[in-house]
């Protein structure tokens, strides 16, 4: 490996993002920050060079041989290092951490021990140690570091829950003496001295711990910390083996204060607590905004309902604060529920789903209160749980049965695993939280929260982000409309701002812009959006994560049910299926629109966009090329059939393109082809550029054809200039002559409309030769006209009149009446300046004809519009004037001067 610092930066950068495309913006931003030199770029390129050249080097230092696979590769917008979970320590270290930590749920702590062990194992020293830290790395070396010290202290509760509290004492005093604000590490070791007779060390330890939090924070212990040494000064004999407290929801309340007494409840033992049982984790201290949620979650709690049991499902996507809600409803209501709350997650460690059974031992270990809880794997002192689920469910019924509690059952993942539980709450009100709908479970009150409102998302940013956030509302509001206005986003926006001194809120801003490395940018330690959004993405089948993974390519993060069924290659029925399963699992929403042409249209949170353009890269090159020329295939059958509706006749290019099974235009469009421009005309650009990228040249150029009557009809310059430009990029690589002409004559008529008229006669001859060379010789009239019309706009009547001219000399023999009409148009204009107005209305009147010959209504229209108005100046009495009227040159296009032609509407 490199022995410099910047490669072996970029080397670490790809390693922690493994299997993830990197931007480029993201590495050079890792290795210069906000001031990188001018040949960043190009020193990037040397750095992953040297990479490469060192990945593939044997033991001696020599390259492998050429069939050897190289890992590191280029992937727009950026690079991607390939590696199996087994090659990289991290991925081991992570893995091992996951296994220890099931298997500490699951109280098998000598598994736990040894897995958690082996995990700290793996580490030589500090995280990333040796390398320069730029925000990508700094954020993840905070992240791991944090990692181990949880790991580590997870390994020493594993080992205090087998008795090793002698062995662990002096490990424990060097970890605290290293760590002295970590609270947990002082908890350990005051339980190891407790537990080793050395009561008044323990004490010491205590008082060591609250003077270093005083001094450096200025704050108390926490109550777990306070709990603790209360216990150890009363001597509570059930600290004597098991006693050490959770480290995540803290049981407070009547039921923890003295052992339980009489008579034992059912063959599992335990006894009903005379106090509420209360294990909630603490309230969000900065909970901003959702006032109309909490009344209204308030209200549902409060009603008193037919039933007996009171389930409320609160729904939303992830990241959506659905576990801050429930919690803060839950803290509220202590006054009804006097009997207890409780809060069981509904998944492992590791983000997997937990059994039925296992959400009722836990929802029954807890009802038994922490002294319980502390002596339960005491045969003695309590008998096991039950391990079938009925007979859990038994057990539990007879346990709750009667008492006004309140369970918050956390993150569901389907109604086959949480009715069982619900079924053995016969008297309890239940909050059930998930990122599914439930819309199976029967009897429930529903509350979906959707994303923040501009200004408590704003309020949110500023809470959590400090007076730089303040200080900037601007950059504030862009970063909550890039975030989407997700809450989880927003704290670690706001976070990872508060983190790096140096950084403004507009320079996140800036680095959120970019929706293919957003999520990267919104990671901090060990919150991590695109993680976080992961889960619930892992939690659809195969089938729906493959049609996310397409639905990510459509064009705009909004799509009507066409596109669905273009991108997925099904039929439309099928289609629906798998867009409303991925609405159900909240990963796509469903937006209505009343009196559209699509009055359903799907869409993506921003932040979920993000997501799906990230993991459609586990799609083959091949599959998504596939993907994309559906999409675009349906695009061009569209837009020709709404703009022969609008323009009947106007020139396209001809492209064969296989139509899109289940998509018939006539449905989609209907009788509103205008409208539907309106609503896909962004949609039909970005369309226009994936087949660019895609190297589908035909599509390319045939999309930007068959938009190009629109974007003429709506002034839209910018877009007919950009789609056009790639189009015409797309020709020359193919080597396509006909369609060259056919955008260059399209672009010509851009510079006449944008009065660019010089550059307009440019374009129009190079079309024409193309034609003449193709062997289209009405396409190349319709040039000579359009060359015409140009040099009319200039003031060169005679020379538009001999183009014009000319134009019909090739269009009549070619049988182009189209083309002829327009000819002829141009010579009744020529005819009418010139004051031979006699001879103008003849030509009109050949026009129409020509026209309606062609089928054109438009255009015929126009010749019978032309003529009356100037039948209309000529019967004023001053046949002088009609030599001057205003040109209406083609139909909706007028010519107020003969230089300087001006567009509006017919």
């Amino acid at each position: 490996m490199p022995s410099a610092a910047k490669p072996r930066a970029v080397l670490a950068t790809l390693l922690v993002q493994r299997n993830t495309v990197v931007s480029t913006h993201t590495l050079i931003d890792e290795l210069w920050g906000a001031q990188p030199p001018r040949t960043a770029t190009t020193t990037l390129q040397v750095y992953v060079s040297q990479l490469r050249k060192a990945l593939l080097a044997g033991p001696d230092g020599t390259v492998a041989e050429t069939g050897a696979e190289q890992p590191l590769l280029t992937r727009p917008p950026g690079y991607l290092m390939r590696a199996d979970a087994a090659e990289l320590d991290l991925a081991v270290f992570e893995s091992l951490r996951a296994e220890g930590r099931a298997a500490y749920g699951r109280h098998e702590y000598e598994a736990a021990s040894r897995a958690l062990g082996r995990a700290l194992g793996l580490w030589t020293g500090p995280a990333l140690s040796g390398i320069p830290h730029g925000p990508t790395l700094e954020t993840s070396a905070i992240r791991l570091n944090e990692l181990r010290a949880e790991v580590l202290e997870q390994r020493i509760s594993a080992d205090l829950r087998l008795g090793l509290h002698q062995e662990l004492v002096g490990e424990l005093m060097a970890l605290a003496h290293e760590h002295p604000l970590r609270e947990t590490l002082h908890c350990h070791l005051m339980v190891a001295l407790y537990r080793s007779g050395r009561q008044s060390d323990a004490l010491h330890v205590y008082q060591r711990a609250r003077r270093s939090l005083v001094d450096e924070l200025g704050v108390e212990p926490g109550p777990v910390l306070s709990r603790l040494q209360e216990r150890i000064l009363a001597s509570d004999p059930s600290l004597a083996r098991h006693g050490e407290p959770e480290r995540r929801l803290v049981p407070v309340g009547g039921s923890g204060g003295r052992p339980a007494s009489g008579p034992a409840d059912g063959p599992a033992g335990g006894v009903r607590d005379a106090g509420p049982t209360v294990w909630l984790p603490p309230a969000v201290a900065d909970f901003t905004g959702r006032e109309d949620q909490l009344a209204l979650g308030e209200r549902l709690l409060g009603d008193e309902p037919g039933g007996r049991n009171r389930v409320l499902v609160l729904s939303g996507r992830a990241g959506a604060g659905k576990t801050a809600l429930a919690v803060r409803l839950a803290h509220g209501a202590a006054d009804r529920f006097p009997d207890g709350r409780i809060l069981v997650t509904l998944r492992d460690a590791g983000g997997r789903a937990i059994e039925p059974r296992t959400a009722m031992a836990t929802l029954l270990r807890r009802l038994r209160g922490p002294q319980a809880t502390a002596a339960e794997e005491d045969a003695a002192a309590a008998p096991p749980l039950p391990s079938s689920e009925a007979e859990l469910a038994e057990l539990l019924h007879r346990r709750a049965e009667g008492r006004r509690m309140l369970v918050v059952l956390d993150d569901a993942v389907s109604e086959a695993q949480v009715r069982p539980v619900l079924s053995a709450l016969p008297d309890s009100t239940v909050i059930l939280t998930s990122r599914q709908v439930l819309g199976a479970l029967e009897s429930v009150r529903r509350l979906t929260l959707d994303v923040l409102s501009a200004p408590e998302a704003e309020a949110l940013l500023a809470a959590c982000g400090g007076e730089r956030m303040r200080d900037e509302p601007e950059a504030a509001a862009e970063i909550a409309r890039l975030c989407g206005r997700l809450p989880l986003a927003l704290r670690v926006a706001a976070a990872g701002l508060a983190a790096r001194p140096h950084w403004t809120a507009a320079g996140l801003a800036r680095r959120l812009r970019d929706e293919h490395t957003r999520l990267a940018t919104l990671a901090l330690g060990d919150l991590d959006v695109r993680g976080t959004l992961l889960t619930a993405y892992h939690d659809v089948d195969e089938e729906a994560r493959h049609a996310f993974r397409l639905l990510g390519l459509a064009p705009l993060p909004d799509f009507a049910p066409w596109t669905a069924t273009a991108l997925l290659g099904t039929d439309p029925a099928r289609a629906e299926r798998l867009t409303e399963r991925l609405v159900q699992a909240h990963l796509l929403e469903a937006r209505r629109r009343p009196g559209r042409p699509a009055p359903v249209r799907y869409g993506f949170h921003a932040l979920l966009r993000s997501l799906a353009l990230d993991v459609s890269a586990e799609e083959s090159p091949q599959e998504g090329t596939a993907a994309v020329a559906r999409l675009c295939r349906a695009y061009l059958a569209l837009a020709r059939h709404a703009d022969a509706q609008l323009a009947p006749g106007r020139d396209r290019l001809a492209h064969e393109a296989e139509p899109v099974a289940g998509i018939s235009p006539e449905e989609v469009i209907g009788g509103a082809p205008l409208r539907w421009f309106q609503e896909e005309s962004a949609g039909l650009s970005k369309a226009v550029r994936q087949a660019h990228a895609a190297g589908l040249w035909g599509l390319c150029c045939a999309l930007a054809s068959a938009a190009a009557g629109y974007y003429e009809a709506g002034a839209l310059w910018d877009a007919w200039e950009s789609t056009h430009d790639l189009a015409l990029d797309a020709a020359r690589r193919s080597g396509d002559v006909h369609a060259e002409a056919v955008i260059l004559r399209s672009l010509g008529d851009l510079s006449w409309q944008r009065h660019r008229t010089a550059q307009a006669v440019d374009r129009y001859h190079l079309a024409w030769h193309l034609f003449v060379r193709h062997g289209d010789r009405a396409a190349a009239g319709r040039c000579l006209s359009a060359e015409a019309d140009a040099l009319l706009a200039m003031g060169h009547v005679g020379g538009a009149g001999r183009g014009y001219a000319r134009a019909l000399s090739v269009s009549r023999p070619a049988g182009d009446m189209r083309g002829a009409a327009e000819s002829l148009r141009g010579l009744a204009l020529v005819a009418q300046r010139e004051g031979r107005h006699e001879e103008a209305l003849a030509r009109l009147t050949e026009c129409e004809s020509a026209a309606r010959s062609a089928g054109d209504h438009r255009w015929s229209e126009y010749a019978r519009r032309t003529a009356f108005a100037l039948r209309t100046a000529l019967g004023s009495g001053r046949p002088a004037a009609a030599a001057s009227i205003p040109l209406e040159v083609r139909p909706g296009v007028w010519l107020f001067h003969p230089a300087q032609p001006t567009r509006r509407a017919a």
